[in-house]
């Protein structure tokens, strides 16, 4: 048999053992906590972010290096030099939140340090958004009445107040604290509904002290984890119908 043949007779042997299905849940879930940690490379975490960029632009330069070169300070293993990461700026203020316009809303959640969560429409004034005058905020009540911002959300085309959902969001890890899946419906609704792996959920609906038209809600976090499990949203008027365009 030449080595052709021989080659040709290996490729078609079956593998030694099967492959396995891959875990679509797993990867899934790996895909959201990636995400979140993106999501939380804000403030502090930027910083973080950047330290960590700086040490991998210096190890590159290192390895590049000749080996009987010095390394350059930043890498240097001696703990005689101050590193090049304790100079950034430690960012310690928290976001600052915009007003609320309007009444706010307790999601009666709290987060890991026991402020309470709070959701409240606020004013938009964008030229590049000239049919947006508002949107949503989920944010900390502080014991001073102030608020601390964790999570935005606001329509980015055509009119805020267009007849159905707009600013859905959230189902994220922000500071330590879950935000809930939030959004608002325009239009009057008084239920809103979807569903999770089959299960039927129902959402927490208020009305906006603003404008009564606009309805705000929430899931709760033991119901809806994140916006992509939810198949499809739906809203009911006073009457029990289903509102649709």
């Amino acid at each position: 048999m030449t080595d052709l043949e021989s080659l040709r007779s290996a490729l078609r042997e079956p593998p030694a053992e099967e492959f396995a299905e891959p875990d679509l849940g797993a990867i899934m879930t790996k895909g959201r906590r990636i995400r979140r940690r993106r999501r939380l490379a804000t403030g502090a975490g930027g910083v973080a972010a950047a330290v960590v960029t700086v040490l991998v632009i210096v190890g590159a330069v290192a390895l590049k290096e000749p080996s009987q070169r010095p390394l350059p300070p930043a890498a240097s293993t001696t703990t005689s030099a101050q590193p090049p990461v304790t100079s950034l700026p430690a960012v310690t203020d928290p976001a600052p939140s915009p007003a609320p316009l309007g009444e706010t809303t307790s999601l009666g959640i709290k987060g890991e340090d026991g402020r309470e969560l709070v959701i409240y429409a606020f004013a938009i004034d964008e030229a590049a958004l000239p049919g947006v005058e508002f949107g949503l905020q989920v944010a900390y009540r502080n014991v001073d009445g102030s608020y601390e911002a964790l999570l935005g959300s606001n329509e980015f085309k055509g009119s805020d107040r267009s007849f159905g959902f707009h600013a859905v969001d959230g189902g994220d890890i922000l500071q330590n604290t879950f935000v809930p899946v939030f959004g608002y419906f325009a239009g009057p609704a008084t239920r809103i509904t979807s569903t999770v792996r089959g299960k039927p959920v129902e959402a927490n609906v208020v009305p906006w002290s603003g404008d009564p038209s606009v309805m705000i809600f929430w899931f709760s976090p033991s119901d809806v984890e994140s916006t992509g499990v939810l198949t499809p949203l739906v809203a009911y008027d006073a009457r029990g119908q289903r509102l649709v365009k």
